[in-house]
């Protein structure tokens, strides 16, 4: 099994403060819609196919890979990933929270497995190093606050 997590401030020294409405707003948006998000190229879809009070499913396909995910939202706090199909199994959490200081940190946790590959094999631990290397999770956590903060700036937030 995989398991990776990353915390990063949401407001660090000189950065444009977000609130966490609007922290939230930018994680429902990439919820919703991942090609606002990810690097250019790396989601060529991303559609909410069904949608109920308390979930959404959505299809896309990133990196070349086809996803089927089950999507819950806990408003202000938490998007759960629930990988239904796709080279992944298992959940992605983002999760926004106040430190014992009060302020805010958005954080990254899954615990995923690869469909059809042996637990602990060679691609997994592939997989491992991948989300926890420099290009990983915190990466995405960084540049996911920095889109939101730009979706702000244009008005679109």
């Amino acid at each position: 099994m995989i398991y990776s997590t990353a915390t990063v401030p949401v407001n660090p020294e000189g950065a444009t403060r977000l609130t966490r409405a609007q922290a939230w707003a930018g994680l429902e948006l990439k919820a919703r819609d991942a090609r606002e998000f990810l690097p250019p190229g790396l989601c060529t879809r991303c559609d909410v196919v069904e949608e109920s009070a308390t979930y959404f499913v959505r299809e896309a396909t990133i990196a070349g890979a086809d996803l089927r995910e089950v999507i819950t939202l806990e408003p202000q706090s938490k998007v759960t990933f629930f990988q239904a199909a796709g080279p992944r199994e298992g959940a992605i959490v983002n999760e926004l929270f106040e430190g014992a200081d009060g302020t805010l940190h958005l954080r990254f946790y899954c615990y995923l497995g690869l469909r059809g590959k042996e637990p602990n094999g060679p691609e997994e631990q592939a997989e491992q190093a991948q989300f926890d290397g420099d290009q990983g999770y915190k990466a995405a956590l960084l540049s996911t606050l920095k889109r939101t903060r730009e979706l702000l700036m244009e008005g679109r937030l």
